[in-house]
């Protein structure tokens, strides 16, 4: 064979190669999932039961981390670039989000649910300058809106899975709709009517099944309790006979355990759900599973029949 004929065959092999390199690519580009990012633990639970695999969910606050004051990393920030759709809680809880540029279409989920506006003695006690309550995913029908306009939004991403995703959704509902119904039955009836939490996150729930919250540290998990403040909820503990106190896994439970230790009263976590640790992922806990948990320890705490 000569010499020229040998250059053209490797010319025309290598040629070919490339041709079904670059073919392979496109195809793994067409055939990749669209990237959803959420930022808090329920946003990521509706997607999960909804979408199920059909789309590459990136949750936007880590596991095991304290949403409050998080800040993406830039890697983060890459892939949130990368997203087709970008839902965050709002109403004040990722700061980051002032000023950022999103590339795909972007949801405050905020907008579309019903927020709860801070009595005068809540923001005058928590000394706080924002009049809403950010952890409006404690309400089931908040939920339920949130779960709604998640559907939609899938279905425009990905249409070829709109039945899939209405039959998801319609499951999703059935399961909140009972939540709502045994809060409102296991808490109906009541011995004690307070509770004590390391930080008010609970205000909707309160609000909704009729009980009062006090807290150390107020709408802020980072704040410090004050000593006028922590002899009011002695007086509070005392007053109406609270058997326990609560606090959540991401922040320091220091003050909440000196609290109890004065008062002798018993330590609990009740979760508020802006997140879940890592050891709760890697068990698979829902926002079901964890709020029938909350309910448990709810209903004892207020001593309900």
């Amino acid at each position: 064979m000569k010499k020229s004929t040998i250059i053209i065959l490797i010319f025309f092999v290598t040629m070919a190669l490339i041709a079904v390199s670059m073919s392979k690519k496109q195809l793994s580009v067409k055939n990749a999932k669209p990237i959803v990012a959420l930022t808090t633990f329920s946003l990521y639970d509706i997607t999960k039961h909804i979408a199920g695999e059909s789309v590459k969910i990136i949750n936007i606050l880590p596991f095991g981390v304290e949403p409050h004051d998080y800040e993406p990393t830039p890697k983060i920030m890459a892939d949130i670039e990368k997203a087709s759709l970008v839902i965050y809680s709002g109403a004040g809880l990722e700061p980051w989000t002032h000023g950022f540029s999103f590339k795909g279409r972007v949801i405050d989920m905020s907008h579309f649910v019903k927020l709860r506006e801070l009595k005068k003695d809540e923001v005058h006690e928590h000394h706080s300058h924002e009049a809403i309550d950010p952890h409006y995913w404690l309400n089931f029908s908040n939920m339920a809106k949130a779960t709604e306009l998640i559907t939609n939004e899938l279905i425009k991403i990905v249409p070829k899975n709109k039945n899939l995703y209405i039959k998801n959704r319609d499951k999703y509902l059935k399961m909140l709709k009972k939540l709502d119904e045994d809060f409102k039955s296991k808490l109906s009836q009541c011995d004690r009517d307070t509770i004590i939490v390391n930080h008010n996150a609970f205000g909707y729930l309160a609000e909704t099944y009729n009980f009062h919250v006090k807290s150390v540290s107020g709408l802020s998990p980072d704040s410090q309790a004050n000593a006028k403040n922590i002899i009011n909820l002695i007086s509070e503990i005392k007053e109406h006979n609270v058997s326990t106190l609560f606090f959540e896994s991401f922040v320091s439970d220091k003050a909440i355990k000196s609290l109890a230790k004065e008062t002798q009263t018993k330590v609990d976590i009740l979760e508020p759900l802006g997140n879940i640790t890592a050891d709760e992922e890697k068990k698979h806990l829902t926002y079901e599973k964890l709020m029938e948990e909350n309910l448990l320890k709810l209903s004892k705490a207020l001593s309900c029949h």
